[in-house]
């Protein structure tokens, strides 16, 4: 991998300049966390060389002073949300949240549900972390939040809520994913500090969109592509030109909420300690990147990736035209295409030569690796196999897997398990190279290279199944897919 981003100084000046934010506001700092905390792999992708913990590792320099309160929206809980990278529920990655935190040494204060309302799941939801020993709290809806300035300011509005006790400098305000309502939570706390006496400051995390890169910037049109379900658009900052006329690039909800904000935070310290949105941030990523073209090249790739996403999306019926017309333009304005992808080229001139679903990753080197599927292996399956075979140095007609072996457990599919499909995917043969590999030789060394697969590119011509798409994101193997179904 070709590295664009400098890892070390990352974590050296955020949690230096997060260390003089604190400062600025007498020693008491809530910090609203955009994004993931921990598994930000898609910052790893447009930054090589951004680690998916390098923000954890940050903060964990500033762990003595500081602890983290998880928000979750009663709405989230009440309509069973899902994280999609991760396949569970919102209520239950607070819980996930909350143990990997801990086991990293952090102190995690207690939950917040906000948009209550007298939901009974919250409510239940509430008794089951209590029952765990997890201090739970209600933030209540506020009619007109955030436009009703004057209630939001009130005993009826920020007043009504439960007061989260703390007692660090940082507290690390994060939540499972967007809209569960962080930045409300910091407020109301601001609110019900400035009702005990103590002056706490407000500022904000998010890494993208990067500020201080041009807002064209591939990094930051992936950004766009990324959240194209959520409507966010990039734009430059007119409050921060207007009172520094200089660039800087926010997104569009920042920008639109400030003027409410600017309010709200006079209401409660008498002024406004910012006097852009870009203020608030205190992101230094854009700071770090030492080689632009290659982050340049990985924001593009982003773009394209997430292009077949939203269509595969579509093809299943849960994506709308908008989505995908989004990233459509975005592509445009990024002057790329799906041909820019080279597996996507290479896969489908497999699948022209064999009439059959294929596919095609790029080694590190560059080589191009392809595969068709076969009565025996589907082409994923097929290509985990030559991949590993080339990166072994074992002879690309020797098969690992004999057809003797495979035809049984097609037999168990089919006659035993009620399945369709004979053929075996990704997660059987690995168990068979397992199985093999206590006697053979060459399975032992295909597994082995298995790591060496992490950050490669893939597509295939045909939509994965779960199982197949769940293996290769183990794998970390960037994969995309042509938006057709299996017959």
């Amino acid at each position: 991998m070709k590295y664009g981003f400098d890892n070390d100084k990352y974590i050296s000046i955020q949690s230096q300049h997060i260390q003089e934010r604190i400062a600025k506001f007498s020693g008491k700092l809530y910090l609203e966390l955009g994004g993931k905390l921990f598994d930000d792999y898609h910052a790893c992708r447009v930054l090589p060389g951004f680690q998916p913990d390098s923000k954890l590792r940050m903060f964990q320099q500033l762990s003595s002073s500081a602890e983290i309160v998880i928000v979750i929206s009663a709405l989230d809980i009440e309509k069973n949300k899902v994280r999609q990278d991760l396949g569970i529920t919102y209520d239950e990655d607070v819980l996930r949240l909350r143990t990997e935190f801990q086991k990293r040494g952090f102190m995690v204060n207690g939950v917040v549900i906000t948009h209550y309302n007298g939901q009974s799941s919250a409510a239940i939801y509430r008794r089951r972390l209590e029952h765990l020993g997890i201090r739970a709290y209600y933030h209540y809806n506020i009619e007109g939040y955030p436009n009703n300035v004057q209630l939001i300011n009130s005993d009826d509005g920020f007043g009504r809520n439960d007061y989260v006790e703390t007692s660090r400098p940082l507290v690390i305000v994060t939540a499972p994913g967007p809209g569960s309502g962080k930045m409300a939570v910091c407020l109301s706390q601001l609110y019900q500090e400035r009702r005990r006496g103590v002056e706490a400051g407000y500022a904000k995390f998010e890494t993208f969109p990067v500020w201080n890169l041009p807002l064209k910037h591939p990094v930051n049109i992936a950004y766009e592509a990324a959240t194209a379900d959520l409507g966010d658009v990039n734009m430059i900052d007119p409050f921060h030109m207007d009172a520094y006329n200089k660039v800087a690039i926010n997104y569009n909800r920042d920008v639109e909420i400030f003027p409410v904000l600017n309010t709200l935070f006079e209401g409660i310290y008498g002024e406004c300690p910012y006097k852009s949105p870009t203020d608030m941030g205190v992101n230094m990523v854009g700071f770090c990147i030492c080689d632009d073209e290659v982050c340049q090249q990985a924001g593009k790739d982003e773009i394209i990736r997430r292009y077949y996403t939203a269509l595969n999306q579509m093809a299943d019926g849960a994506c709308n035209d908008a989505e995908v017309n989004k990233i459509d333009l975005l592509l445009k304005q990024a002057k790329i295409s799906t041909d820019d992808r080279r597996v996507t080229v290479e896969a489908r001139l497999r699948r022209e030569e064999s009439g059959v679903p294929s596919s095609a990753i790029e080694l590190e080197d560059g080589t191009i690796i392809t595969a068709a599927s076969s009565p025996l292996l589907g082409t994923a399956s097929s290509l985990l196999l030559n991949a590993t075979k080339h990166l072994a140095g074992i002879d690309h007609g020797l098969k690992l897997i004999s057809q003797d072996f495979i035809e049984p457990i097609q037999r168990t599919k089919i006659e035993y398990l009620g399945g369709h499909n004979p053929r075996l995917h990704t997660d059987e043969v690995l168990v068979a190279l397992s199985v093999l590999s206590r006697q053979d030789e060459n399975c032992r060394r295909a597994l082995a290279q298995l790591p060496s697969l992490a950050g490669l590119q893939a597509h295939t011509t045909i939509m994965l199944g779960e199982v197949d798409r769940k293996i290769f994101k183990k794998l970390g193997v960037d994969l995309t897919c042509d938006p057709v179904k299996k017959n």
